[in-house]
């Protein structure tokens, strides 16, 4: 098949341990899992609230989880970064460059009124983060070379032993615990296929990379990123414990958004918000963050409002709390932990979830009959070819119309028209 062409195999909901609170079957999902993505498919799943972890993908419950996810974004070119961001960037900019020389340069190559001129204007992020790069450089010898590449997200040794460092001295693993094949399959060769694409008459990359940092020929961090056709979306970063004193999270944040400003991307995604979780706050100082709706999938600031609301209560929507104040009543949710939703012989119509369209919106806004499936090697049918098809109804949970009927309404109406079911079972 295509390398664009998406195949989704629905597993469904599921009940987990949560990974922030260490509650026990406390965070609910609803899952898919695929073999090949493409980026537009991955994106709009994105902008449902899904994300993706090596090549499972997900859905949380964020009415039921116990630490809600919301899906946030930030407009790069609004990117307005605080003192600590700014101090940050400039430290390891000078540690890279040496204090030689920047007296040097200072001395040999005056700045140019256009360069003293963007200095008074304020920040500059574009030239900040690149400023110590080493084809930026004056012909001066720095203290360092510092290089950072964007390259495919292939699983090598060096990478490997940076992710090892990482997990074993910041997530505090067990070194028996990171093992190569645990980092290829969460890290490396994504589902998403690589391609470039053209916009704005510009040439634009998407699919997974690795964004590598080495100094003086050493790889000392990684960004693991989705390029989508309007976001760069962070998956993960890692860096060496002998350079934890230089705020690489800070440094990596910036330049990510960096690159979704001049490659076209227009979005940076950092990924989940929770706001119940401390080590999650540092995304809400990356500012005008945006909130998902999780219901109406509208994009809402992060500002006093939105904040107020994640402090009083657990579950939050906008749109939701707007109805109320207009006297609406919004969708009701049965059960209240995902726990309870695994024990009870309901359905997932009956008890709903967060986003999730009803079976009356599912046969209004998608044509049932038409959504392909690929069930062997070379062979791909709509689903009215199957003979069990009209066998059921959406209604039924066991018939195949009411399996597939529930996973269109997870995924919404685009990538159920788009992406190929896969019931190949290879």
């Amino acid at each position: 098949m295509p390398a664009a062409t998406t195949l989704l195999t629905p597993i469904g909901y599921q009940p987990g341990d949560c990974g922030y609170c260490k509650g026990e079957d406390s965070s609910g999902s609803y899952y898919v899992i695929t073999k090949s993505l493409s980026a537009q498919v991955y994106q709009d799943l994105v902008d449902r609230g899904w994300r993706r972890s090596g090549n499972l993908i997900y859905k949380p419950d964020v009415y039921r989880s116990c630490c809600p996810h919301y899906t946030i974004r930030l407009p790069a070119q609004s990117l307005a970064t605080n003192t600590n961001q700014r101090k940050a960037l400039n430290s390891w900019n000078k540690f890279v460059l040496g204090e030689e020389y920047i007296k040097e340069t200072a001395k040999r190559f005056p700045k140019t009124k256009e360069e003293k001129a963007r200095q008074r204007n304020g920040f500059d992020l574009l030239h900040t983060v690149h400023e110590a790069e080493v084809d930026q450089l004056k012909p001066v010898a720095p203290a360092h070379r510092f290089k950072v590449t964007l390259e495919p997200d292939d699983c090598t040794e060096e990478k490997f032993q940076v992710y090892k460092n990482y997990q074993i001295h910041v997530h505090h693993d067990e070194p028996g615990e990171v093992t190569k094949k645990g980092f290829e399959r969460f890290l490396c060769k994504s589902p998403i296929a690589r391609e470039t694409v053209t916009k704005n008459g510009k040439e634009m990359r998407l699919g997974s990379y690795h964004q590598c940092y080495r100094l003086d020929g050493r790889l000392i961090a990684v960004g693991v990123l989705d390029l989508l056709p309007h976001a760069v979306s962070g998956v993960y970063f890692m860096y060496h414990q002998d350079f934890e004193k230089w705020s690489f999270g800070k440094l990596s944040a910036m330049r990510e958004a960096a690159l979704a400003l001049e490659g076209g991307y227009e979005f940076y995604y950092m990924g989940y918000y929770i706001h119940n979780c401390i080590k999650m706050r540092y995304k809400g100082d990356y500012k005008p963050q945006y909130v998902l709706d999780p219901e109406t999938y509208e994009w809402n600031p992060l500002d006093g409002e939105l904040r107020k609301l994640m402090g009083q209560q657990k579950y939050v929507s906008l749109s939701r709390e707007r109805k109320h104040k207009g006297g609406e009543e919004g969708t009701p949710y049965l059960l209240d932990t995902p726990a309870e939703v695994a024990a009870s012989p309901e359905d997932l119509f009956e008890w709903g979830m967060p986003g999730m369209m009803s079976s009356t919106d599912v046969e209004a806004q998608v044509d049932m009959d038409k959504i392909r499936l690929h069930i062997s090697k070379g062979m791909t049918v709509y689903t009215e070819d199957l003979v069990a098809w009209e066998s059921g109804g959406i209604e039924d949970p066991s018939s195949i119309k009411g399996v597939v009927g529930r996973y269109a309404a997870m995924v919404g109406p685009e990538v159920a028209r788009t992406a190929i079911l896969d019931f190949s079972g290879h």
